[in-house]
């Protein structure tokens, strides 16, 4: 590695940890990306079957726009490196009275399909609820989630020049209350209510201002060829082409601190790596619970990472499947949304559950093989409440779905399933949350922590992290990151050193970087 290149650490090859490597490496840095697992994708990880890798994480992909843009900051084409699938059929949606709907990538072919479900008037109020949500999106999406700053003036500054999105920016505007206004039929309410849960909160607390989630996926849903975790090792790919080097099976111990800054990050393998700057792209709850020393706990303040969003049992395999046409998204609604979310509040699993399938091996133009990859997703407290036997889960969700009429052989084993013991197990001091701080509260977006830490040299990216949960915001705080250890070092330049300082040390032979010791199949 050349000394007069300043040297970044990445903690984690997530998508926030990706997107942060790939800017700074194109802007000139040396990096080197640390990762405790065998290759990337942090929460976007697979899992063995006998049809092959199965994704175990997020499977939704939207606003290619922000990949799209990342490929071109690295003078590369997003097109080169991964096929991404555009899906006319955003999801396929049932109910226990046998009723069915399919929402599209499109204004009209879904008003038309709601028509259908529901009556014209629904469809009608459809298109208001729908250009409402338009209107939100692209009223917060330049102060909110292009902006690594966001600031309160300048979102109360969008609702103002907006009016008439008053009564979604209220206080009091729940989504449950704001969409008891919008439609009549409780089945759409429920659908869209879910949408809440994509940020991993109930939308009985949640703020009515993130039905903008539909707009975004209304905007085009991508299945990515060979599942989400290409994308990952796409990414991945891109920054080795940049020079970035990757250190797998590596546990980040600890963050060292010299002079009041960031100067080093110790490994589990006895490694201490010198560095100008580290990005941390875990959870943040692990700085603040002093995962990585005592000397960065304060970085993060308890606000920013409590209380935690929702969990989820997560069920990954293989199997041969019978019953209704499943698409490649399927979402098996229980009868009544508070039988699902006022027993997870209470941190027991629900009574009612709604529960979604990603047919992996199915969408647009595709032709499943008879042994099918799967995964199901049901939505769970965070580590702290009951601690639900496998066994109990399997049966509920399995038993769920075949009064539905869908049954798998075999049913999975017990080993497929990964739960909030087992999310805290993989990401250490999240609680097993998969979306960072509980979205809950009119005000809970803001207290996301930034990018730019109280210590000096320490910046954060991340799902935990400003603009929040799922894959294309996880990236984007990628940019947020780099961008801010880009404008912090030109409004120091006339103290910015020339050099990085020193190199790895270990208790073994001295080693340089590793380069990648293996990437997902």
């Amino acid at each position: 590695m050349s000394r007069d290149r300043l040297h970044t650490i990445v903690v984690g090859a997530g998508f926030g940890g990706l997107a942060t490597a790939i800017r700074l490496a194109a802007a000139g840095d040396a990096v080197t990306v640390v990762e405790a697992a065998g290759g990337p994708g942090g929460k976007a990880r697979t899992v063995p079957s006998a049809a092959g890798p199965v994704d175990a994480g997020p499977t939704v992909l939207t606003m290619r726009w922000v990949f799209d843009d990342l490929a071109r900051a690295a003078g590369t084409r997003l097109d080169d490196h991964v096929t991404l699938h555009p899906e006319p059929v955003i999801a396929r949606h049932w109910w226990p009275d046998g009723s069915r709907l399919d929402l599209f990538a499109g204004p009209e072919a879904s008003a038309d399909a709601i028509a259908a479900f529901a009556g014209v008037g629904e469809a009608d109020r459809f298109r208001a609820f729908r250009a409402e949500t338009e209107t939100l999106f692209e009223a917060f999406r330049t102060p909110m989630m292009e902006t690594g700053s966001p600031r309160l003036a300048a979102l109360a500054g969008a609702a103002i020049a907006n009016p008439a999105l008053l009564p979604a920016l209220m206080p009091w505007a729940t989504m449950a209350r704001r969409l008891a206004g919008q439609f009549r039929d409780r089945r759409l309410r429920q659908l869209f209510g879910r949408y809440a849960t994509y940020v991993g909160g109930s939308p009985y607390a949640s703020p009515a201002l993130l039905s903008l989630i539909w707009r975004a996926e209304e905007h085009g849903v991508w299945r990515v060829g060979g599942g989400m975790h290409r994308l990952a090792a796409a990414l991945a790919s891109i920054a080795e082409g940049l020079g970035v080097s990757f250190c797998y099976e590596t546990r980040a111990t600890r963050i060292e601190r010299q002079g009041g800054r960031v100067a080093a990050l110790s490994t589990d393998r006895g490694e201490r790596i010198a560095a100008d700057a580290v990005v941390f792209a875990g959870d943040p709850r692990a700085l603040r619970r002093g995962l990585l020393g005592q000397g960065v706990a304060a970085s993060v303040p308890e606000r920013a990472v409590e209380p935690r969003s929702l969990s989820a049992r997560v069920w990954s395999f293989a199997a041969v499947v019978e019953g209704p046409e499943l698409l490649h998204h399927n979402v098996f609604f229980g009868a009544d949304p508070r039988s699902e979310f006022d027993p997870v509040a209470a941190g027991t699993p629900p009574e009612d559950p709604t529960l979604y399938i990603c047919a992996e091996d199915r969408g647009a133009g595709q032709t499943p093989p008879r042994l099918e990859r799967f995964e199901i997703i049901e939505n769970a407290a965070p580590v702290g409440g009951r601690n639900e036997e496998a066994a109990q889960c399997r049966t509920r969700v399995f038993q769920t779905l075949a009064r539905r009429g869908v049954s798998f052989e075999p049913t999975p084993d017990l080993g497929a399933l990964t739960d909030p013991d087992g999310f805290e197990a993989l990401f250490p001091g999240s609680a097993g949350s998969l979306y960072g701080r509980s979205p809950h509260g009119a005000l809970a977006a803001l207290a996301r922590p930034r990018a730019k830490t109280p210590v000096p040299g320490l910046y954060l990216a991340g799902g935990g992290t400003h603009p929040g949960a799922g894959v294309p915001m996880a990236t984007l705080s990628g940019k947020h990151a780099a961008e801010t250890i880009m404008s912090d070092r030109t409004s120091t330049s006339a103290s910015r050193r020339t050099a990085m300082p020193g190199g790895i040390s270990t208790g073994s032979p001295t080693m340089g970087p590793a380069r990648s010791r293996s990437s997902p199949s």
